[in-house]
């Protein structure tokens, strides 16, 4: 009886560290191709992405600004966000699976940001056009 109530102790503190685990590209990709997802960070709105085919992304400050870019796997499976601004400088993030919802880590500066998927649609995101002058 000790054995089994010991085995099940060690299984079950097994799962979180089976819960920590960074998403694979290929599970990323799987959860957010073709869906508009919304992030928060810390009760707040963040911004919004779009996953378009072929790895490309949409990104907004929730401003109608959009950035145009793409992502990729990098090492440690991190994914890595270029985006047309800043093309020299990945945003790499590590994404968790938190029940039915992501979590992302910067780690870039993992002490700085950490975002929570608000809410998800398969809407494409609002852009409005380049600043128009008189």
């Amino acid at each position: 009886m000790r054995h089994l109530l010991a085995s099940a102790l060690l299984a079950a503190s097994s799962l979180p560290a089976l819960a920590a685990e960074p998403l694979s590209a290929q599970a990323f990709e799987s959860y957010v191709d073709g869906k508009t997802l919304y992030f928060g960070m810390a009760g707040q709105s963040y911004g919004v992405e779009e996953y378009l085919p072929d790895r490309r992304v949409r990104w907004s400050f929730l401003d109608g600004k959009c950035k145009e870019g793409y992502w990729y796997e990098a090492d440690a499976g991190q994914i890595c966000f270029v985006y047309e601004d800043a093309p020299e400088d990945p945003q790499c993030w590590s994404f968790f699976n938190e029940g039915s919802k992501l979590r992302a880590v910067f780690e870039n500066d993992p002490t700085a940001t950490v975002l929570y998927e608000a809410r998800q649609n398969d809407e494409p995101m609002m852009c409005y056009g380049p600043d128009v002058g008189v």
